[in-house]
C-alpha cells in the first residue's frame, strides 16, 4: 500500500464527465493527515506511519496522548490510526498527508462503521420472503421455518434471525476516484460509501483490482 488518508463523509450528490454522462458521487472531506509518529524496523519490527486526523481541543485529549502531539509539534486530533506504507521512509513526523495523493482514476478500498439500524427483523436484515398478507393468515412478515424437529433437532448455527442490524466495520473495495479537489481537501468518489454523514472513513489504495 502506497497511499492512504482518514476522510469525513459530506454526502452524496451528482456530476457530470465530459461525455456528458451523469455520475453519482460521494463527497470525502479527506485530510490533511498529520503525520505524528514514525514505526521503523530498528525500534518496531516494521515501517509505518501514525496519523492524526480533525483538530480537537486539548483538553479533551489525555495525557499521554499529549506528549505524542507536543513531541511531533502538531496540534491535538481527535483521530489516530497507523497505515504501513511501503515509503513510510519518505515521510518525517509533522509531514501533512493531503488529499492530492489520490489522483483522478485511482481506485481505491473505503472503510467506515454502517449506519445503525437498530433491532429489525429477519425480512429487512436479510431479505427474507413474507407470508400471505389476507386476514385468515396467521403468518405475515414472521420469519418462517428455523430447521426440522426431529433432524437435526435444533437451530443450525448461522440461521438468519430478527437482531441487531448495522453499525458494524463495513469495507467496500474497488471504488473509483471521480475527481479531487486538491484545494478543499476533497476527493469525489464514484458511487456510495458506507457510514452516516460525518463519519469517519479510511481510504487506501486498492488491494485488488476488478475483473
Amino acid at each position: 500500500m502506497k497511499k492512504a488518508i482518514l476522510a469525513t463523509k459530506v454526502g452524496m450528490t451528482q456530476i457530470f464527465d465530459e461525455a456528458g454522462m451523469l455520475i453519482p458521487v460521494t463527497v470525502l472531506a479527506a485530510g490533511p493527515c498529520a503525520v505524528i509518529q514514525k514505526k521503523t524496523v530498528e525500534n518496531d519490527g516494521y515501517e509505518a506511519v501514525v496519523v492524526g486526523y480533525g483538530d480537537i481541543r486539548e483538553k479533551l485529549v489525555n495525557k499521554a496522548q499529549k506528549t505524542v502531539f507536543k513531541n511531533a509539534g502538531v496540534a491535538c486530533k481527535r483521530f489516530i490510526r497507523e497505515f504501513k506504507l511501503e515509503n513510510a521512509a519518505d515521510y518525517a513526523v509533522a509531514d501533512e498527508i493531503k488529499a492530492d495523493v489520490f489522483a483522478a482514476g485511482d481506485k481505491i478500498d473505503v472503510t467506515a462503521i454502517s449506519k445503525g439500524k437498530g433491532f429489525q427483523g429477519a425480512i429487512k436484515r436479510f431479505g427474507q420472503h413474507r407470508g400471505p398478507m389476507a386476514h385468515g393468515s396467521k403468518f405475515h412478515r414472521h420469519q418462517g421455518s428455523n430447521g426440522s424437529s426431529a433432524t437435526p433437532s435444533h437451530v443450525r448455527k448461522g440461521k438468519g434471525m430478527p437482531g441487531h442490524m448495522g453499525a458494524v466495520k463495513v469495507t467496500i473495495q474497488n471504488l473509483e476516484v471521480v475527481r479531487v479537489d486538491a484545494e478543499n481537501n476533497l476527493l469525489l468518489v464514484k458511487g456510495s460509501v458506507p457510514g452516516a454523514k460525518k463519519a469517519l472513513i479510511t481510504v487506501r489504495e486498492a488491494v485488488k483490482s476488478a475483473n
